[in-house]
């Protein structure tokens, strides 16, 4: 059975918290969408359609959004929004890893919120060393660019966190701040607002300052990334680009903020009272997680000339499996090319050790 858009959110604020709930199943599997959008760049009805079956949830969506939206193309993003054929299956009932793995880009979107417009938190934009030589398009530098923080880039980027890929997709590099608007969050409600791509759901800002306490207040959600106090070693100029300009000046802290290095934690929610791992949006960096908790398929990456893999390594993701901080890994590696051999005498830890955790990271 499905149920208006109204109706659907009615039921989302008054569930009981009593009712515990032990899987995803029942949890926004009836819900559907149809939305005229009269902004001036879509003008168009928005669907998106969710449902539930065996051990499966699956979106059917034509990717465009149901909210207000900025002006598209602009002179910092050319494209057109485009509808879609958005059609992702998700896990019904998630499970947690202990490892995270790094989504985004070719590797597939970090997830989809309720109105089927994905979510993809990172940029194709990077360096090179010297700071002379960035595109917004070209991911092949060392230094990657983020869409969000420093303007020292303009991604075109609207008041919904949002703009449009090439190929005319609508996407959210942050809180959608429209989408929550309709939704009525806001600093006394726990907004569910997606779903992620291992299954385990999105909740937007606000969450129990107590993470497994439903009468503990509602506080807005702190990631732990924390800037780095001086940039690393062979990065282009801070005074041209500040810090924060590339994912490389992030660097997690564990403890540091309320979250995980996956923006997520275990805790209570309206919709799962007896508490489950889940992702916030915030509004500290990261915004949206860049990497999930639970078992997902990642897509193959997209490989250089002569079938050589290009990508460079999430050097974050690979300190965080040798225990040791992204910029003490990133300086006892040098380079590039990197000295793996350098990199085991100063952090006395072995060389094939540092070299499949830098591997693995791609």
């Amino acid at each position: 059975m499905k149920y208006t858009i109204t109706l659907l959110i009615i039921g989302l604020f008054s569930s009981p918290m009593t009712q515990a709930q032990t899987t995803i199943d029942g949890i926004e599997c009836d819900y559907s969408q149809s939305t005229f959008n009269s902004s001036e760049s879509v003008n168009a009805t928005s669907k998106s359609e969710w449902s539930c079956n065996d051990n499966t949830r699956k979106l059917t969506a034509n990717g465009l959004p149901d909210h207000a939206v900025g002006e598209f193309p602009n002179d910092n993003n050319p494209t057109k929004i485009s509808e879609q054929n958005i059609s992702v299956t998700f896990p019904l009932i998630p499970i947690e890893t202990s490892t995270a793995t790094q989504l985004g880009g070719p590797r597939g979107a970090q997830g989809y919120v309720l109105n089927g417009i994905k979510i993809d938190a990172s940029t194709a934009g990077s360096c090179d060393d010297s700071g002379s030589n960035c595109s917004l398009i070209n991911p092949s530098g060392n230094w990657h660019i983020e869409a969000l923080g420093p303007s020292s880039f303009n991604f075109g980027t609207d008041e919904n966190n949002a703009h449009v890929q090439p190929g005319g997709e609508y996407h959210y590099h942050g809180i959608p701040e429209g989408f929550v608007s309709m939704l009525g969050g806001n600093s006394s409600t726990i907004t569910l607002i997606a779903w992620a791509a291992d299954g385990f759901p999105i909740y937007a800002r606000y969450g129990h300052s107590v993470a497994n306490d439903a009468t503990s207040s509602i506080k807005a959600m702190i990631g732990s990334f924390q800037l780095l106090d001086s940039p690393l070693a062979l990065r282009p100029s801070a005074d041209t680009y500040p810090l924060g300009t590339f994912k490389e000046d992030w660097e997690y802290v564990h403890g540091s903020g309320d979250l995980d290095e996956c923006n997520g934690r275990v805790g209570v929610t309206p919709e799962f009272p007896a508490g489950i791992y889940h992702y916030y949006a915030t509004d500290s960096y990261p915004y949206f997680q860049r990497c999930v908790k639970g078992e997902v398929e990642v897509s193959t990456a997209v490989q250089g000339g002569n079938g050589i893999d290009r990508r460079r390594p999430d050097f974050a993701a690979a300190a965080n499996r040798l225990g040791v901080s992204e910029r003490t890994l990133m300086n006892a590696i040098g380079g590039p090319p990197p000295n793996f051999n350098k990199a085991s005498t100063i952090l006395g830890i072995p060389v094939a050790q540092i070299r499949d955790a830098v591997r693995s990271s791609r």
